[in-house]
């Protein structure tokens, strides 16, 4: 850790500690920080992450917050899977084995198995729904039951932009690993083939937010290796790719004689400790029922945007995803409010929570929501900020107000000194850290500006915040919080009911509605889900927290990937 940058980035955000409220600019010091490239992404367990961490336990001793009850630290740790790694894949035919990454390399979401069997070439291994009005199914001709499967990556490379664009849904490798397991296949090995980008590479392993495996043992081999298991044929792998590459739906694969092959794969998933951050500043006078009010935001972003979830553009990739809007904008807004609040005299305790892995799938705030340190009936309420340094023409978006009915009270109430345009929204099950609060029935309000051009971009840099309104956001944040603090009754919970149609302003809003809330973070094979939402299709169906979804139709469910295929 670079100790003197740090201190001096501390003596400028401890501008948020001087009596009164804080500045703009004292604000701009935390999101400068956390969004430094130093900070390199502040990807969920690393190097940069933990400063991060550091530096807000650091904030938090110099506000006098205290660790939770039956806490030594303001750190809370959390085991997750972090990456995944091959640990020696093989592949024989006959007298030759291969080993050796540049040969023969797991995907990252193969199981761990060793399977034999004949080859069968499936083409590009698509398969096109009847719903998108082109037909289009490698396996059409095919029996690849207790097969090996052989594919190419990619499309068709000569076929209009159209059909390329139609094509390029379905051309996932966990989608087109999927389609062969649908199809009795015992294993799936992919290829690049000679006429497309990266010719005759093996696939570099990807860590996804989805930790469970495919159902299918899955690896990428070379060129080179293609060839020799083709080699029965007659034929070489550009003639029989470039046939393909018109796209024509008759062209067809074929099984490939008197071969026969043991492909053993070795998944090593990784295991790595990040950390929560979470601290309280009690109250000075009795409490009152459901003593604790929580504020939080999540301090994780994607890194150098490698995981799965960037939206960098071709000339960004592998640049820091810096994530100042998302989401070092919602922790200076609690930083500034909690500054605030510890200086009055509330009716319930203050906690502070910042959250880590809320990139790949609310982790941290899942984590605390569930198992503690504080038990859920005990928080009167919980407060989200997630984006919100963005506000556009005077507009703030305030969401899940639906989960009490106290809350459109209290905001009319305390957005009089503010007077933001505010956008009410009674939808709880957003894709931020509040709506693992909801799944425990405590109520919650979500802070949130709208999305922009720079969301999950290396250019969500500190420079495009709206620091003014930044601002006002966290001192809306703070009135509307010591309002729920001095309530002689906690507010009450409301479960939130399915909308007819989904409000706008979710970063979620465009999606096939089932009603279920995936846990992401499961190894279990199938869709674990962590809720129902309540008057949706899948309660209606009796669905309810804890079921392990495994079909769907006649789509096996092995991951929450074949899930979103069989909806679609």
């Amino acid at each position: 850790m670079n100790r003197p940058k740090l201190v001096s980035w501390m003596l400028a955000a401890a501008l948020a500690s001087a009596p009164g409220w804080a500045d703009d600019e004292s604000m701009r010091a935390d999101v400068e920080f956390l969004a430094s490239p130093e900070l390199e992404g502040r990807f969920t367990g690393s190097p940069g992450a933990a400063r991060a961490a550091d530096y807000l336990v650091e904030r938090l001793t110099a506000m006098g917050a205290q660790p939770l009850p039956g806490q030594e630290s303001f750190k809370l740790p959390i085991e997750f899977t972090a990456g995944v790694n091959d640990a020696g894949s093989w592949l024989s035919a006959g007298d030759d084995r291969w080993r050796g990454e540049d040969a023969v390399r797991a995907l990252s979401f193969s199981d761990t198995s060793e399977v034999s069997g004949g080859v069968v070439f499936a083409g590009y291994g698509l398969v096109v729904p009847e719903s998108q009005d082109y037909g289009y199914d490698s396996y059409a001709t095919l029996d690849v039951t207790d097969k090996i499967v052989l594919v190419l990556r990619y499309v068709p490379e000569d076929v209009e932009q159209e059909t390329r664009a139609v094509l390029g849904r379905f051309s996932g490798l966990r989608h087109k690993a999927m389609q062969a397991r649908q199809n009795g296949a015992r294993a799936i090995l992919f290829v690049t083939g000679p006429n497309s980008p990266n010719a005759g590479e093996t696939i570099g392993m990807s860590f996804d937010t989805a930790i469970a495996g495919s159902g299918i043992a899955a690896a990428s081999i070379s060129g080179e290796v293609a060839e020799r298991l083709l080699a029965s044929t007659g034929r070489t792998l550009a003639e029989i790719q470039s046939e393909l590459d018109t796209g024509n739906p008759h062209v067809t694969g074929f099984a490939v004689p008197d071969t026969e092959v043991t492909l053993s794969v070795a998944v090593e998933r990784e295991k790595r400790i990040a950390h929560n951050v979470a601290g309280f500043f009690p109250s000075e006078v009795p409490a009152l029922d459901k003593p604790y009010v929580l504020l939080g935001a999540h301090f994780d972003h994607l890194g150098f945007g490698d995981h799965g979830n960037s939206l960098a553009r071709k000339e960004e990739a592998g640049q820091a995803h810096l994530g100042a809007d998302d989401n070092a904008s919602g922790v200076a807004a609690v930083l500034a409010a909690a500054d605030r609040l510890r200086r009055q005299s509330l009716g319930r305790h203050l906690v502070v929570g910042f959250w880590t892995g809320e990139e790949i799938g609310l982790l941290g705030a899942g984590r605390f929501a569930r198992e503690g340190p504080l038990e859920a009936d005990q928080l009167a309420a919980y407060v989200n900020f997630d984006m919100v340094g963005r506000a556009d023409d005077n507009q703030l978006i305030l969401q899940a107000v639906g989960s009490s009915p106290v809350w459109s009270r209290l905001i009319e109430q305390s957005n009089v000194p503010v007077g933001f345009d505010l956008v009410l929204q009674n939808d709880a099950y957003l894709p931020t850290d509040s709506t693992a609060f909801h799944q425990e029935k405590v109520p919650t309000l979500n802070f949130f500006t709208g999305s922009h051009g720079d969301y999950h971009r290396p250019s969500d840099k500190p420079e495009t915040l709206n620091y003014e309104d930044l601002e006002r956001v966290g001192r809306l944040g703070y009135l509307i919080a010591r309002k729920v603090a001095d309530l002689e009754a906690a507010p009450e919970f409301t479960e939130v009911e399915l909308a007819s149609e989904r409000e706008s302003g979710s970063r979620d809003s465009v999606r096939v509605f089932t009603g279920t809330i995936p846990d992401y973070t499961s190894e279990a094979e199938g869709l674990l889900l962590s809720g129902v939402i309540e008057g949706g299709p899948a309660d209606l169906a009796g669905l309810q927290e804890g079921d392990l979804v495994v079909q769907l139709g006649d789509q096996t469910i092995a991951n929450i990937y074949d899930y979103t295929y069989a909806l679609e």
